[in-house]
This record gives C-alpha cells, sequence and structure tokens, in this order.
C-alpha cells in the first residue's frame, strides 16, 4: 500500500520550499497567485490531506468547533445543531457534536474531551442551570439556547416569546388555561413561564380574570401526554379550554391526549406549543407556536466564538408567533331553547 504523501511530497511536485506549501495551506494571503495555484495543483494531484492534529500541535487550535446538546432525539436540538454545522461550515469551520443526555458529568465530560482535541472553541447548550466548567477554558465557550456557567448566552428572548402565546389565547376568549411548564432548573423553562403567566396576571389585572393551572414536566412528548390527559380527566365544566405547552414536543403530546379522551381541537381545545420543530406543521390539526430563528441564533453563538476577542455579552433574539390550526375561539357554553345555560 502506498504511503499517504506529505507536504515534502507536495514542495517537491511543486518546485516550491515546504514553507511556501505551509503558508498555502494556512490561508496567509501573501502568497503569489501563480505559486498558490501551482501548490493547489500539486495537493490535487497527490490526494494530500492536510494533518489537522499537527497542524494543531503547533497552532494550539483547529478549525473544528465543538456542540454539545442535551438530547440529540428532541427535534429542536437537532435542528439547532444542523444550523450550527451550517453557520460554521460558512466560516470554513467543521463540526464536532456530542449529546449530555441531560447529565452533567457527561456534559464535563464532553468539554474535557473537547478541550483536549485543541478545537477551536465550544457552543454548549447546557442540561441543567447547575451545570458548568470546573476548570479554567483554554479556548472559547458560549451557552447557545440554555446557560452553561457563566458563559455568554445566545438565546430567543424566551419571556417575550411566551407572552406572544399569552396574548394570542387570551385574544381568543380563553379564560380557563393551563400551561404545561419545562423544567425549573433550566432558565428557558423558568423563562418560558415567566412570561406566560407574567402576561396573563397583567390581563387579570386590567382585563377579564383568568383561572391559570401550572403543571410542570420535562419537554418530551410523554411529560405533554400524561399531564394533557390529567388535566382533560376534568369534568367539562373544569376542564381549561387552551393549553399552552412550554415545547412543541409537549403541545404534541397533549394533541394525543385530547384526540384518545375524543375531545376536538380546536373546537373544544387550543394546544399551543414552542420552538416549532419540523413536526409542528406535520402534525393534525397543525401546530400554533413559537418560532425560534434557530439559524440566526446559531450563527450567532459561531460568530461570538470566533470573534476577535470572543463575544462576552449576552445576545437575545425574538421569537415570532406562527398561527396554525391548533389554536380557536374558546367553545361557548351551549344554551337551551328557554335560553338556560349547560
Amino acid at each position: 500500500m502506498s504511503k499517504m504523501p506529505t507536504i515534502k511530497d507536495v514542495a517537491e511536485y511543486a518546485g516550491v520550499s515546504v514553507g511556501t506549501v505551509s503558508r498555502v495551506l494556512s490561508g496567509e494571503a501573501a502568497v503569489k497567485p501563480m505559486l498558490r495555484e501551482k501548490v493547489n495543483d500539486a495537493i490535487s494531484s497527490l490526494g494530500y490531506r492536510p494533518n489537522v492534529t499537527a497542524r494543531a500541535l503547533r497552532t494550539s487550535r483547529t478549525d473544528v468547533i465543538g456542540l454539545i446538546v442535551p438530547d440529540i432525539t428532541n427535534p429542536f436540538f437537532a435542528q439547532l445543531a444542523a444550523s450550527v454545522e451550517r453557520a460554521a461550515l460558512e466560516r470554513a469551520h467543521s463540526l464536532m457534536l456530542a449529546s449530555s443526555h441531560d447529565d452533567r458529568e457527561a456534559e464535563q465530560s464532553h468539554v474535557s474531551a473537547f478541550l483536549h482535541r485543541s478545537v477551536r472553541g465550544i457552543i454548549v447548550v447546557a442540561s441543567s442551570d447547575a451545570s458548568g466548567l470546573h476548570l479554567p477554558a483554554s479556548v472559547p465557550i458560549i451557552s447557545l439556547d440554555r446557560r452553561f456557567g457563566t458563559f455568554p448566552l445566545v438565546s430567543t428572548n424566551h419571556a417575550q416569546a411566551a407572552a406572544l402565546i399569552a396574548d394570542h389565547l387570551y385574544g381568543l376568549g380563553h379564560r380557563r388555561i393551563a400551561y404545561i411548564a419545562g423544567p425549573a432548573d433550566t432558565e428557558a423553562g423558568r423563562m418560558r413561564k415567566e412570561g406566560f403567566v407574567g402576561r396573563m396576571e397583567e390581563f387579570g389585572k386590567s382585563g377579564e380574570h383568568v383561572e391559570l393551572e401550572i403543571a410542570y414536566g420535562r419537554f418530551d412528548y410523554e411529560s405533554g401526554e400524561r399531564i394533557a390527559r390529567d388535566l382533560l380527566s376534568h369534568p367539562p365544566q373544569d376542564r381549561p379550554t387552551a393549553i399552552a405547552a412550554a415545547s412543541d414536543q409537549q403541545a404534541i403530546g397533549a394533541l394525543r391526549a385530547a384526540r384518545d379522551l375524543k375531545i376536538d381541537v380546536p373546537r373544544k381545545l387550543s394546544v399551543t406549543g414552542f420552538d416549532d420543530i419540523s413536526l409542528a406543521n406535520l402534525v393534525v390539526p397543525r401546530l400554533t407556536t413559537i418560532r425560534q430563528p434557530a439559524d440566526m441564533l446559531a450563527r450567532r453563538a459561531v460568530g461570538l466564538l470566533l470573534a476577535e476577542p470572543p463575544g462576552v455579552e449576552d445576545e437575545m433574539v425574538d421569537g415570532s408567533l406562527i398561527v396554525r390550526g391548533s389554536s380557536g375561539p374558546c367553545p361557548q357554553p351551549k344554551t337551551d331553547t328557554a335560553g338556560h345555560t349547560n
């Protein structure tokens, strides 16, 4: 088997010095176009692959960005990872991905592994508020969507976005509402709940009182289905007319519970989510939700990471309300022919 071509082979083939090949590989501008072309032709002809690890040892950095997400099976994090990969490629960097499975120790070991691999920087979607780095980082670290330790955060303005859902449901006439919150040990879970509940309390002071029931779960389908089944098993007059969920997965679980209990969405019950995962536009009825601008968040995070010096300020991006078929006007109580309310 023939050995892999070396940088020396490239230099000989191109008729230039090893130093010129190195300058071309590191992207230095001060190389004559004719020489650059010769080197690039030699690289193509020989099938030369730069030794990224060796280069990292010399420069203390690679063109690789590490990304850690809490749960790659969560469609929002899968979409976010794809967006970060695109944003990294736009900046001529590649992505190394790890999932912490919502486990702080796993998250910590992924960070350590990335640091040992001399990545250019690390983007972390934290498993919980308590997670963070026990050692000083040798490369820049940016938090994305959920804060990691004390590192700068790029995220949707969760409170602002959740308030848009509150406005939507109140405007449709709903006054008996259930909110399925996300985990209280995540900043995103708390901010979404505070944004929604705070806006409903404002309405209560200036307009009509809203009966609000709050339940806590994880951001997954199972939580949404289990909690919604419990909420919807109340007698019809005590049942919420709307369920707002802190994630699309919870909301899709709630749609499932409503379907099993033969409660028509949206005529008898409105359901809303948060994230706008791809599935939100495929379920029946299609889900009213908050769109998190994943591409914009990813670009901002990669931009902060690669800035010289790296960014240190938090960046908030507004979410937008996407109204689809799962939300509608509050059902009116039936009246009989004598005008009595049933």
